[in-house]
């Protein structure tokens, strides 16, 4: 991959300038854009100037779909650009609670002084 490539997969910047830069990752001039997802070109225009009208989330969709970028980048600037590029997610689901009482079970389990957790989860293996 080029270092041009590598800049412009990991480019971050307020949402006008994603915008504009998924249209040039696309090789879109700001009409044909527009044409691809049913908008003028003043609208176009208008969302890529820093203080410009902003599109709705369905704009935003179809901006992502037609330049083949990350919808959640274009919309909040997390993640990688381009869609497929390995990205670390903000979470790892596998981590957040099931259901209420996992979670009950953890708000509890963070009020046991440190120095008593061990015992505790002792406790809990053997009872189980």
């Amino acid at each position: 991959m080029k270092d041009r490539d590598i800049r412009e997969h990991a480019f971050t910047g307020p949402r006008p300038n994603r915008i504009r830069h998924a249209r040039r990752l696309a090789r879109l001039t700001q009409a044909k854009l527009a044409e691809a997802i049913g908008v003028g070109a003043s609208a176009v225009a208008q969302w890529e100037l820093p203080s410009g009208t902003s599109p709705t989330a369905e704009h935003l969709e179809r901006i992502a779909t037609v330049c083949s970028v990350s919808f959640e980048w274009l919309a909040t600037g997390r993640g990688a650009a381009v869609q497929g590029v390995a990205e670390t997610p903000a979470i790892d689901v596998g981590e957040l609670a099931a259901d209420e009482f996992e979670d009950r079970l953890l708000v509890a389990f963070r009020r046991v002084p440190r120095r008593k957790r061990e015992a505790f989860v002792r406790w809990m293996e053997e009872f189980f």
